[in-house]
């Protein structure tokens, strides 16, 4: 007994007995705990569609038992009596260590959505997939920086000079980088407005094609013609991009012109005949046929008709198929086609001959 109540280093030994004991029991107590609830939690997890179970079970698989073993070390000491320093220097490891264990279960966040995300879109949009894990990967970076920046901040280094260095620098780098800066966040902009996707036909301009890749700095288009178009990101946004994938039904307007010498009673049943050849296409429907013009050359019919569906194919076949349904009916209805041309009247005067004084041509 003696020997429990003498002193060691200001505090006798049962005390450290008891530490030691403390340490011990909080530091198996929390790891058989910590291993038991994540078990469960997993179970649990695989019956529900739910994604909170599944991402409280990653973070908990991610406590180290380095942090596990500072809180029980932390949690020994309190029965102790330290110096200051010691207390302080005690408060400040157990600071760092939940700091950098902050810091694990952050990174597990963005793990966790990254990993969803890019599942969820990895098949139907690969490039997008990829830019998603570059920003996840910047992420990481920012969520590390912060946390090194508080654990030296607590440990009694005086962070301003370097934080306002790293101002400085930052303004530098983002200065010399702010093109690819600028297309950086111009991807970031496209991943979650989503003006278009991987397969989307687009026009920026007078230039037109399919997107192949959305990439972090560029986007990648082939034409009708094969070449590949490069765009980049913030040109892209600094444009006006029709798309035409997302055309729900496209508007037709094309013209026919019949010849002067087609009888009235003939032209009144053309819009008729237009409107009986439209209507009996699939996926059309019509909106008008009017006599528009007296032309240069020809008397000119307008016919306006949707197509239901975004397919350029589609509607070529249709429009094809009407106009070899008005060319067969035209004909069957004597009227004929007009196309450029000129009649030239010549009028000549009547001349008196001089030696005889008659009028000749």
């Amino acid at each position: 007994m003696a020997f429990l109540t003498s002193t060691f280093y200001g505090n006798e030994i049962w005390r450290w007995f008891l530490t030691l004991a403390v340490i011990l029991f909080v530091g198996f107590a929390l790891r058989i705990l910590l291993k038991l609830i994540v078990r469960k939690l997993k179970r649990w997890a695989e019956k529900t569609p739910g994604r909170f179970d599944d991402l409280v079970v990653e973070l908990l698989a991610k406590t180290k038992f380095l942090f596990i073993f500072i809180v029980s070390l932390y949690a020994g000491t309190l029965i102790l009596s330290l110096p200051e320093l010691a207390d302080r220097v005690l408060r400040g490891l157990f600071v760092v260590a939940f700091l950098f264990q902050a810091g694990f279960w952050g990174d597990g966040i963005v793990t966790f959505w990254i990993r969803r995300s890019v599942r969820r879109r990895l098949d139907s949009d690969a490039s997008t997939a990829t830019s998603l894990s570059a920003f996840g990967f910047i992420a990481k970076v920012a969520i590390w920086a912060v946390v090194f920046l508080v654990a030296l901040d607590n440990l009694g280094v005086d962070i301003t000079g370097l934080v306002t260095g790293l101002g400085i620098s930052g303004i530098a780098v983002a200065l010399a980088v702010q093109n690819i800066l600028k297309d950086l966040f111009a991807s970031l902009s496209i991943i979650v407005d989503k003006p278009f996707v991987i397969g989307d036909f687009i026009i920026v301009g007078d230039l037109m094609g399919t997107v192949e890749k959305i990439g972090l700095k560029t986007t990648r288009v082939r034409s009708l013609s094969g070449e590949q178009i490069i765009f980049s990101n913030s040109d892209l946004l600094d444009s006006r991009v029709r798309n035409y994938k997302r055309m729900y039904e496209r508007r037709i307007v094309f013209s026919t012109g019949v010849t002067y010498d087609t009888p009235p009673d003939t032209l009144e049943r053309i819009p008729a005949m237009v409107c009986e050849i439209v209507e009996a296409q699939e996926n059309v429907r019509f909106d008008r046929c009017h006599f528009r013009a007296l032309g240069d050359f020809a008397l000119q019919f307008e016919t306006v008709y949707y197509v239901l569906v975004s397919d350029y194919n589609v509607y070529m076949d249709i429009q094809q198929a009407i106009n070899f349904a008005l060319v067969r009916s035209f004909e069957e209805a004597g009227i004929e086609f007009a196309f450029p041309t000129q009649t030239v009247h010549v009028k000549t005067e009547p001349r008196v001959d001089g030696a005889t004084g008659e009028e000749t041509r």
